[in-house]
Order: C-alpha cells, then structure tokens, then sequence
C-alpha cells in the first residue's frame, strides 16, 4: 500500500494514548487479592486479549468465584474509575499528534476494549475528548480486538477504506487483527509489552518508540 494513501486513523486508547496499562495489572491483582486468591504469575497477560465479559467468565471459571459476571464487570470497573477520573495522564506527543493531523485535515477516531465509563471520564478530564470524530467501545460491537469488527466499524464511520487508514496500537494481538483486514499499523512502544516490541517492529507497517513518529506518514 502507498503511504501517501493514508487518510484517516484509528487510535487504540490504553498504552497507546493514555499511560494506563500499570492500572489494568493493579487492579487486576486487587481484585484477587479482595477475593482471598493470591494473583497467579503472569495473570495480566492472559487477560490482555480478552474482552470485559469474556475476562469475567474466566475470572468466574478460573477461581471459582461466587459472583456473577456482571458483578466481577462492576467491581473491577469501580476499581479502575479513580485512576481514570483523577490521575491516568496522556503518553508523551500525544498532543503534538492531535495538531499534526489537523493541521493535515486528517480525521481519527479511538476504537479500545476499556469501559465506556472509563473512556469518557478520562479523555473529558484530559481535555480531549471533542477532538475525535468518534468513540467506539468493544462492548458496543460486540467483539474484542481478537476479530476486526471494531476497526471495520471505524472505517465505515470514517468513510474510509481499510487501506486508506492507520491503526495506531500497542497490542501484538490488536495489530495482528488489523493487519489481517487490511488496515496499515503503527506500532507504538509499550513498556508493560516490551516482550512482543520485535515482533510489533516485524509486522506492522511502521513502528515508533514515541507517538510522534506516525505523523511521517502524513507529509
């Protein structure tokens, strides 16, 4: 795909716009701990790829907790929500991004797997939140970023072809998905997924250390 073909972006919120992804590992690890289960290694990874209903089910199934899935879905909601309402900052250059692409009249838009709660309270705090075409959760999909609805439904919004966007993740598995229908993916570095950051540098169209780096591909 030509580069200069670009017209639109998809921008994934935790760890690619918002420095979050420490919360998800907390509150993880709170949240078992409040139910007397000592958080097994590795438990935030396993969880990384699910969607809200779907890492209730396990939490659920895997502890044998005596709690519904839409009560394991509030609990860990009202965990999160004061670190997204008070504290969670933006990445560096996310600022910088937002002005290069509108000074490129370039639309964008957020797709993520976070609360719709969450979402809202942390980029209304931020000051941002008016500055994106749209919103668009998993949970109002119906799918998790493991099947491409979510990015299909963004490029349909953006009237765009899948071609004609980027997808700015931090996620292996995310970008894997939008590669697969036909998105072009930047690969933005994420601390808490340095394990996967060569084979993010592998597969995605560009990849960058800082947020910045994307907008060379709107010259």
């Amino acid at each position: 795909m030509e580069e200069k073909g670009l017209q639109a972006v998809i921008f994934d919120l935790d760890g690619t716009l918002l420095d979050s992804m420490h919360v998800w590992e907390q509150v993880d690890q709170r949240f078992l701990r409040e139910n007397r289960i000592l958080p097994p290694a590795g438990i935030s990874d396993r969880l990384k790829t699910m969607g809200i209903r779907e890492a209730a089910a396990f939490f659920i199934s895997e502890f044998a907790l005596d709690m519904t899935p839409e009560q394991v879905i509030a609990r860990i909601e009202n965990l999160a929500a004061e670190e997204y309402r008070l504290r969670i900052p933006l990445k560096p250059g996310v600022l910088e991004v937002l002005d290069g692409l509108d000074a490129r009249h370039i639309p964008y838009c957020i797709a993520t797997a976070t609360y719709d709660s969450l979402v809202e309270a942390a980029l209304e705090r931020l000051g941002i939140r008016h500055r994106f075409r749209f919103v668009l959760t998993c949970s109002q999909v119906g799918s998790t970023k493991a099947k491409p609805d979510i990015y299909l439904e963004c490029a349909r919004r953006l009237g765009h072809a899948s071609r004609e966007i980027l997808v700015a993740e931090d996620a292996l598995h995310a970008i894997e998905t939008a590669n697969s229908a036909g998105f072009f993916t930047f690969g933005v570095y994420e601390p808490t997924a340095a394990a996967d950051w060569q084979r993010i540098r592998e597969i995605s169209g560009g990849w960058g250390m800082e947020l910045t780096e994307l907008l060379q591909y709107f010259i």
